[in-house]
């Protein structure tokens, strides 16, 4: 079993559901609270599983909260289709989580799971629709549905908006540590937005504020890029990292990156007046561009008296991951008490 050291005992219990906890190593580690050879006792309490769902894809992992650390070799990303029926939705989250299982060897009792709303997160209902992805899941509760599939109690699963989960990672193991106020925005396809104060992150919901002659994510997005480099030089381009691409060939293309950057920091101006963070962390695909934007945003809101510190995703893809799987953080530091 890569990736994990020998697992020290496994027992089936009547009435403990197969999808549950085992004691095991990680190196360095050592078992605790082993009663006798024939029985489970104070299982292991400190590995979490992490899910992150987007609208094509469903990515991950066990995570090592003692280390923060998401463990070796039990990351899984796979498609899906959001178009599908929930049979078709639920099962696919469901063999993802089997072939981790199968994958680590290790059987895991709680699960953090962030995944985008709108949603009742503490009831577990979906309420998207309207955009074609996950619209049959609407008004039905997820939480329970996963639970039944997974042989778990609902109240195992743990859910949060996927921007929180991006910011709570961020704040838990990334470039937000040691920070009591942050903000975060995830820049792709869309944009999210989230506010975290004394370690636990909310969705912001600015998405749609009011930003120029429109709403914030009409300029900040992946569409924004491909509109207005084709509005200034009627050449069509896929995405971000096309552009991206052609910035040493193309004037224009450089113009549109500052451009973006005094958009985001028209945006960003106003989220700071509101939340009076102490740190801004940017995540999202866009970030791979982030030296075209990252020096200009700086300077326009360093020009509107702003000079706390900007910083790009250290964890990238797993920060919602790991931000989903710390929502048992508080559960674990009380069983160490």
């Amino acid at each position: 079993m890569r990736g994990l050291n020998t697992i020290k005992l496994v027992k089936i219990i009547p009435g403990v559901p197969l999808f549950s906890r085992i004691i095991y190593n990680l190196p360095g580690q050592t078992t605790r609270g082993v009663r006798t050879k024939n029985t489970l006792m104070n299982t292991t309490d400190d590995i979490v599983l992490g899910i992150d769902v987007g609208g094509s894809h469903i990515t991950l992992a066990l995570v090592d909260l003692p280390r923060k650390k998401i463990i070796p070799d039990s990351v899984f990303r796979a498609q899906i289709n959001s178009w599908g029926t929930v049979e078709k939705i639920i099962d696919s989250w469901v063999t993802a989580v089997d072939k981790v299982r199968q994958k680590s060897g290790v059987i895991i009792n709680r699960v953090g799971f962030a995944m985008p709303g709108p949603f009742d997160y503490e009831n577990g209902i979906s309420y998207i629709r309207g955009n074609k992805k996950f619209d049959s899941l609407y008004g039905l509760n997820i939480k329970n549905l996963m639970a039944e599939k997974l042989g778990l109690q609902p109240k195992n699963i743990r859910m949060l908006n996927d921007a929180a989960g991006f910011l709570q990672g961020e704040v838990f193991s990334g470039a937000a540590q040691n920070y009591t106020r942050a903000i975060g925005v995830t820049l792709g396809t869309g944009l999210g937005s989230a506010i975290c104060v004394n370690g636990v992150a909310h969705d912001a919901d600015l998405w749609n504020s009011p930003l120029k002659n429109s709403i914030a994510e009409e300029y900040i997005s992946t569409r924004w890029f491909v509109k207005r480099y084709f509005e200034l030089t009627r050449i069509n381009i896929l995405d971000v990292k096309a552009l991206y691409s052609i910035v040493n060939e193309s004037a224009m293309a450089k113009a549109v990156f500052r451009e973006f950057s005094e958009n985001l920091a028209l945006f960003l101006k106003g989220f700071v007046a509101d939340a009076n963070p102490e740190v801004i962390i940017i995540g999202g695909n866009i970030t791979k561009a982030s030296p075209l934007f990252l020096p200009g945003l700086i300077k326009n809101l360093s020009q509107s008296n702003i000079g706390i510190p900007v910083r790009i995703t250290q964890l990238g893809e797993n920060a919602a991951i790991l931000g989903a799987a710390s929502c048992w953080q508080n559960d674990f530091e009380n069983t160490l008490a």
